[in-house]
């Protein structure tokens, strides 16, 4: 059962509770037996987005079981002081608007309870009954996301099955540092096609193949099938070059561009200033300059090319130049792992590793300072990951910011939309 089937699933639980007369309640849930009667009841006095409301819970006595039993509602948790639309605004209010956690209780506090900012809001209205004041606090919305990881933690079998379909991946790690000075990483790997997140795993560290044959072993209980996957994106981390080496030797490893870029400026800087010996003033200033120039128009003129005859043409250019041998030379290296993407089995295949992805992460996570365990982080970032393949794109553009698929979710892209199910149903919250 994929992710979808599981809130789908959720969603007619919830539906079909709501729908059960009283004749229905009359059937004890236990043994299916019609042999009871009304056995009293009590009171709960949930905080809902209204204020405090009283709700009366009929029980029910079974004589064929001995057993007592309370109905139930779908807007009522049970075992919890707050109703369930609070338990979802709570856990939405952290992921899609991003807020932290004591931001979300008390933005939750001041709805609820009209305190607190809420006289900010609407000072100019009318008096109205006073409301009983709200005491939701952050480490009650950090159990909240804390439970709805659990519930991600365990849809990870057979969660992307028969959605996954991909031969073109990429991985990614991001450091992550908890409190009392741990550090962890946490792993990630993507659809570049449809851009699906696999579910993270979080480890030690990323120099090992043993960590990223973790998270390829949960990709796999995922759905992914890794006999189909033909090309990888990544940096240069030596334990998924070793791990791709030993147990996945088929798979075209593409080399990110970006963090390509961002090793060779230096060496670009480097070779600028020695250009510019003997000069002073403006004239090193316009040499220096046109050299790092020159060098920049070159490597793009290798890094982008649209086929690899293109390609060895502009490195030969590189290389004749006076400060490009060098540069040539770090290229050729690793010539064939630089534009594994132009190769016709590997349409699809995205030349930069997936740290866009981590910007969005960082957002919500701080970094993991605000989880104080493994465990937790890894949590957490499995619900980032489901929240991220059920939300869609947004339509506009941004100025530097373009969307391969505006106003569509990876699954989606991915062929299995999700229709009304929302992450939150996925979730069960």
């Amino acid at each position: 059962m994929n992710i979808i089937e599981r809130g789908r699933q959720f969603v007619q639980s919830l539906r079909t509770l709501a729908q059960r007369s009283a004749y229905d309640w009359r059937r004890c849930p236990r043994c299916q037996s019609t042999w009871t009667e009304r056995y009293g009841g009590y009171s709960r006095r949930p905080m809902t987005l209204a204020g405090r409301q009283s709700v009366y819970v009929p029980r029910h006595l079974c004589h064929s079981c001995g057993r007592s039993y309370s109905e139930q509602a779908p807007a009522l948790v049970p075992r919890s002081w707050y109703g369930r639309e609070v338990h979802r605004l709570a856990v939405d209010s952290w992921l899609h608007m991003r807020c932290s956690l004591r931001r979300t209780a008390e933005w939750l506090r001041s709805w609820i309870g009209h305190q607190e900012r809420w006289q900010h809001w609407c000072w100019f209205m009318e008096e109205e009954p006073a409301r009983e004041r709200c005491a939701l606090e952050a480490s009650t919305v950090q159990r909240w996301l804390d439970r709805a990881g659990v519930v991600a933690e365990a849809s990870v079998p057979g969660q992307l099955e028969g959605i996954a379909a991909t031969e073109q991946a990429g991985a990614d790690g991001l450091w992550a540092r908890l409190r009392g000075g741990v550090q962890r990483v946490v792993l990630l790997l993507t659809d570049s096609v449809s851009g699906l997140l696999f579910p993270p795993v979080v480890v030690k560290e990323e120099e090992s193949a043993a960590a990223w044959g973790q998270l390829m072993a949960r990709a796999q209980q995922a759905g992914l099938k890794l006999k189909q996957l033909s090309g990888l994106t990544s940096d240069g981390a030596q334990g998924l070059l070793a791990y791709l080496r030993q147990g996945m030797a088929w798979v075209h490893q593409q080399r990110c561009h970006w963090h390509l870029w961002r090793n060779l400026w230096g060496e670009i800087a480097r070779l600028a200033r020695a250009a510019v010996e003997g000069l002073a003033g403006e004239a090193a200033t316009t040499r220096a300059k046109q050299v790092r120039e020159e060098l920049t128009a070159l490597l793009h003129g290798v890094l982008d090319a649209p086929s690899e005859q293109q390609a060895e043409e502009a490195l030969a250019a590189l290389r004749a130049h006076a400060q490009g041998p060098s540069l040539a030379q770090k290229l050729w290296e690793q010539f064939d792992l630089l534009l594994a993407y132009v190769l016709p089995c590997h349409q699809g295949l995205q030349r930069v590793s997936p740290e866009w992805h981590w910007r969005d992460f960082r957002l919500r996570l701080s970094h993991g300072r605000n989880h104080g365990s493994e465990q937790r982080l890894e949590r957490a970032a499995l619900v980032w990951a489901i929240y991220h393949n059920f939300t869609p794109a947004q339509w506009r553009c941004e100025r530097k910011r373009h969307y391969r698929h505006p106003g569509q979710s990876s699954l989606e892209v991915a062929g299995a939309s999700p229709g009304e199910i929302s992450y939150l149903d996925a979730l069960n919250v």
